[in-house]
């Protein structure tokens, strides 16, 4: 007898139908695992027919193949324990299962046959639903998760038994219902305010114009000057997510493994920061089976690299690619994989090896020869990919000690929301263009006219500071959001010096 169990396989964030054929067959008592299955694929034999002996269960004592179509796809992971399990057991029946046909499944089987949690969830719920399937099954750790996908029934279960006696409707199982206006509502707790910054008022306004924007940003300054504290309030300032973006990123932290029963959708921008050992393949994503980096979990949120010259050259030079495409493409020899990569990043670094060059109270202990040394770790192609550059000063004691208190992160962000709702307006439902930091060269042609005086005020900043043609671009992507910010339909004069100014560091510092 065949049997056909509806399953799904993950590629890169994205899953695809898996069909489970199990045929019992003339032989010696064995289970073969056909399709492209992996090691951990392989090993389900063992832990599938434990499982459903200790589930008091029994399957047929003869030659089972077990078939997973399509077999050009490789299957990996321990997610097809399930379906692999109730294949079998519905053989060995003989009987068909009513619901078998409109369900798609999955999930990992302990030993006395209880479900444990798996890998990519989301995606494997919004799979069922573009197939129409009417329900999946899930493990109940899962089951919150895949519960925000509309237009299907998502169960969760504990046991094989559970399952089993589901599909033959010898009980009942209780659809996950998950409230995702509710979800929104719930704000974590926040790590600080931009209120407890002290000073440095140049640098949260070039923060709020990075934000409002969606720009990269690069603070430069000396030790405790505030820039990592900064950074890190970063995202109290920016918009809510919307459901659209919530489930891409959740997408991706579940096939990551980054999600538990607690936090199971991601409804806060994530801020990631990686530490300057991390190599390539950890902030890019990929390995022998690619998987997202640290740049793809920080989707729709910051990517915070704190001590920019401390990563590898290398590492550093990953990153150019995708912060123009805002995605990463990855091919190994097991395949391309295409992960999403629009992030905010935001760098902080110090003006030298000791952090005092140009410190007018500290002596700078750097020779000539290690400042250079020291700022050529950051190559110019990648500087260039910055939009924002910004130094951040010592901040005198008058300020550390004032008892004024500073603008909440509340009111900044109601800013942002307003120049980001500009921005959402302008382009409505033209590609993946968010903010104006994703702007493409036409874009710019027709959103970021210039005047004759502005015309003239940029083309002396090009041949002053000697700006490239992507440096071009930048600024007049952060003139936008200036006007944004300010609500006028038109770049202005004032507007354009602000954004020059951000890029007056490419003489200063580099040259």
């Amino acid at each position: 007898m065949l049997t056909r169990v509806f399953s799904a396989a993950l590629k890169g964030v994205e899953a695809l139908q898996v069909e489970v054929e199990v045929n019992a067959g003339a032989g010696l008592p064995q289970v073969v695992v056909v399709g492209l299955p992996d090691a951990s694929v392989k090993e389900s034999r063992d832990r599938v027919t434990t499982a459903i002996a200790n589930s008091g269960f029994r399957w047929s004592r003869s030659r089972m193949t077990v078939n997973l179509a399509p077999a050009d796809l490789k299957k990996e992971g321990p997610s097809f324990d399930l379906p692999i399990a109730v294949g079998m057991i519905a053989v060995s029946r003989e009987a068909e299962i009513p619901r078998l046909e409109h369900c798609l499944m999955a999930g990992e089987l302990a030993l006395n046959g209880e479900l444990r949690s798996i890998k990519g969830a989301l995606s494997i719920a919004l799979e069922a639903r573009k197939r129409g399937k009417k329900a999946v099954i899930l493990p109940f750790a899962n089951a919150r998760e895949a519960a925000v996908v509309e237009g299907i029934a998502v169960y969760g279960a504990k046991t094989l038994r559970e399952v089993i006696e589901f599909l033959t409707r010898e009980a009942e199982l209780k659809p996950v219902q998950q409230d995702v206006k509710a979800l929104f509502q719930n704000t974590a707790a926040d790590e600080g305010d931009f209120s407890e910054v002290k000073g440095q008022h140049a640098v949260k306004r070039a923060i709020e114009v990075a934000v409002a924007g969606n720009h990269a940003l690069l603070l430069i300054g000396p030790p405790g000057s505030g820039k990592s504290m900064l950074s890190k309030r970063i995202a109290t300032i920016m918009p809510p997510m919307t459901l659209e973006e919530a489930i891409e990123t959740t997408k991706i932290h579940s096939v990551c493994g980054l999600l538990d029963s607690e936090h199971a959708f991601c409804t806060h921008r994530p801020f990631r920061a990686p530490h300057h050992t991390i190599s390539d393949v950890g902030l890019i994503g990929g390995s022998s089976n690619p998987s997202p980096g640290e740049i793809s979990v920080a989707h729709n949120g910051v990517l915070f690299l704190d001590e920019l010259p401390e990563f590898k050259r290398s590492t550093l030079e990953v990153l150019r690619q995708p912060l123009e495409d805002r995605k990463v493409t990855v091919s190994r020899a097991a395949g391309t994989m295409t992960f999403p990569a629009n992030v905010m990043l935001v760098a902080a670094m110090n003006p030298c090896a000791c952090g005092y060059f140009g410190d007018p109270k500290r002596e700078c202990r750097c020779s000539p020869k290690q400042v250079e040394n020291y700022r050529n770790r950051i190559s110019g192609p990648l500087l260039d990919r910055i939009d924002i550059h910004i130094e951040a000063p010592a901040v005198e004691f008058k300020e550390l000690s004032s008892e004024e208190s500073a603008e909440p992160s509340a009111d900044i962000r109601e800013r942002v929301i307003q120049a980001r709702t500009i921005q959402r307006e302008r382009f409505g439902g033209r590609g993946r263009c968010r903010a104006n930091a994703g702007m493409s060269h036409g874009m710019l042609k027709t959103h970021c006219k210039l005047d004759s005086d502005g015309q003239e005020m940029l083309r002396h900043a090009m041949e002053e500071l000697h700006l490239s043609a992507r440096a071009y671009d930048r600024i007049l992507k952060v003139s936008r959001t200036i006007a944004d910010m300010a609500g006028t339909p038109s770049i202005q004069t004032a507007h354009l010096m602000e954004a020059i100014q951000y890029r007056t560091l490419d003489r200063n510092l580099w040259h």
